[in-house]
């Protein structure tokens, strides 16, 4: 899926592990990132297979290579943002649900470049989305 600029691909979704966990694949370029956030329901985790992220977690700043992973609690404020020219990374999510709001925002991949007719959605369009996910946008997203 094409989700507001990056390729992600679920790997293991809520449906295969009824609900407890969802395994995403993503892949973005430099300047990418999620607006301020918290997910109300599930606890993510990063790990970077490839570049380099930016984590913010409640309020603190943390660098995530290569071979790291960064844990991002529930109900606790966090943004990202690529940093590397490059970066492929995996987020866990317990329990699932995460996976879902990806399909719902989401274009289907069709080639490895976005489609030409991808229209994300509007601010507050996306903040409905996401609050029907149990996630609440905060803020704008991070600079990189």
């Amino acid at each position: 899926m094409w989700f507001l600029g990056a390729l992600d691909r679920v790997l293991v979704g809520g449906a295969e592990t009824a609900g407890r966990l969802a395994v995403l694949e993503h892949r973005a370029e430099r300047g990418h990132g999620s607006p301020l956030h918290r997910h109300d329901l599930d606890d993510e985790t990063f790990f970077v297979l490839e570049g380099e992220l930016r984590v913010e977690v409640d309020g603190r700043a943390l660098t995530a290579g290569a071979g790291t992973a960064a844990f991002l609690p529930r109900k606790v404020p966090h943004a990202f943002v690529v940093t590397s020219p490059q970066v492929r990374y995996l987020t866990v999510s317990e329990p699932a649900g995460f996976d879902d709001f990806v399909l719902e925002v989401g274009t289907p991949a069709t080639s490895d470049g976005p489609p030409s007719d991808e229209h994300p959605p509007t601010p507050a369009e996306l903040a409905e989305i996401a609050r029907r996910h149990n996630i609440e946008i905060l803020g704008p997203p991070i600079a990189p």
